[in-house]
């Protein structure tokens, strides 16, 4: 048998060569273990005491000593979130700073794919948040590419398609780019998947009111307090809006304000017939009633609207008093 140097060993000489190696192997292997879980300890203290350069640089450590180690997997995560925390967006431009957001991309991408394939429910969560702060580094104050960000978006919709928080980020991103068609259709699937989320009806309505249709704001709105008649609160959003649009819209005619104010009255009644100590209703239940004076004609009229709006501040300041006082 030919070997080392290219002179003969015999059988057992070999098979005690390869033990040897193989338990120096093993012991590096152990060694490398030790000193990854130790720089990984020393960089979460330095990562809760937001020294995110000491802490990049141990996380870094944790990372070479043992790449896949399970135990300290959420290395990639926190490496790049490090990373994220010292770029400065008002040095943008620096190339050693730019360096930083590049690398740290490159550690949520590893921490996405590494993270949320594994087993461990608390991996999971993190590698989910990798996506999220993937997304949030192509935005405007970072690199700038949303259209790097809108696959990474389109791949965690299908990964969980009943987060709505996910379709929120999208239909953003497309709506930053003037794509509103393309924003309206991923917050109508949101409401598709998740049809009983408060949430998914606000951010339609926030959407519409931002393009100016106001009339699709509202549609909006009342689904959602259909879902959700015994919420005052619902009622109340729908009043806030009414109160809005009849005072900031100069186009409106007189009839259109009127017939806006007296929509909002009804929602902020509902809301207070539900909830009679609610302070916001009766705030804004004051203001439209000041908006319906305004356009009424009669002085009588006029005179009982903001003497029932100074009732409805001067209760309304009561309960906050009270409850600022803890009684």
């Amino acid at each position: 048998m030919r070997s080392v140097s290219g002179t003969s060993l015999p059988l057992a000489a070999v098979v005690a060569l390869a033990t040897t190696l193989s338990l120096a192997a093993t012991g590096c292997g152990q060694v490398n273990q030790l000193k990854g879980r130790k720089s990984y300890k020393d960089a979460n203290t330095a990562y809760q005491a937001q020294d995110y350069r000491k802490a990049a640089d141990l996380y870094k450590m944790t990372i070479e000593a043992d790449p896949d180690a399970k135990e300290t997997l959420p290395a990639y995560f926190f490496l790049a979130n490090s990373l994220d925390n010292l770029y400065k967006p008002s040095k943008k431009g620096d190339p050693a700073n730019d360096q930083l957001m590049q690398d740290a991309v490159s550690n949520y991408q590893i921490a996405a794919q590494k993270l949320g394939s594994s087993d461990n429910p608390d991996y999971k969560k993190l590698g989910h948040l990798s996506l999220q702060y993937l997304v949030a580094a192509y935005g405007a104050d970072k690199l700038n590419d949303p259209g790097k960000a809108e696959p990474v978006l389109q791949d965690m919709i299908r990964a969980d398609p009943g987060d709505p928080a996910n379709y929120f980020a999208l239909a953003r991103l497309y709506e930053d780019a003037g794509e509103y068609a393309e924003a309206e259709r991923i917050l109508l699937a949101a409401k598709d998947a998740k049809p009983n989320d408060a949430v998914v009806y606000t951010s339609l309505a926030s959407f519409y009111n931002r393009q100016g249709k106001f009339d699709k704001t509202i549609d909006a709105l009342e689904q959602r307090a259909a879902k959700e008649a015994n919420n005052p609160e619902a009622w109340q959003t729908i009043a806030v809006y009414y109160q809005d649009e009849a005072r900031k819209d100069t186009k409106l005619k007189e009839a259109e304000k009127k017939d806006y104010i007296q929509k909002g009255l009804t929602a902020v009644d509902k809301a207070l017939s539900i909830k009679p100590d609610y302070g916001d209703a009766m705030t804004y239940k004051g203001l439209l009633l000041r908006l319906a004076a305004n356009v009424e004609k009669d002085p009588a009229t006029q005179q009982k609207y903001l003497k029932e709006a100074k009732e409805l501040q001067d209760k309304s300041e009561e309960l906050r008093k009270k409850k600022a006082s803890g009684a």
